[in-house]
């Protein structure tokens, strides 16, 4: 069966962290986006597998993701 997860992608100073929405234990970090991808979906299927062996129900795929825009006024950072 093929499942579809949602994955997030953060830019960091380094790299990249990937994590997935539905299942936010599945987190990662790649030095490029490709490295993150391919580490993110092997550390998906790590966590399948030691859920299959726990026995433990693996998390449904299908989140909805949408964008809301806001208007933000200037914001200052404080010291």
């Amino acid at each position: 069966m093929l499942i579809t997860y949602t994955a997030k992608y953060t830019k960091l100073e380094n790299g990249y962290m990937g994590q997935l929405l539905e299942w936010p234990e599945v987190i990662t970090e790649g030095n490029t986006l490709e490295d993150c991808r391919l580490m993110l979906k092997d550390a998906l299927e790590e966590m399948i597998a030691a859920y299959k062996e726990l026995k433990m129900e693996i998390p449904r795929a299908g989140c909805l993701m949408e964008q809301l825009p806001v208007e933000v006024e200037s914001v200052s950072q404080t010291a």
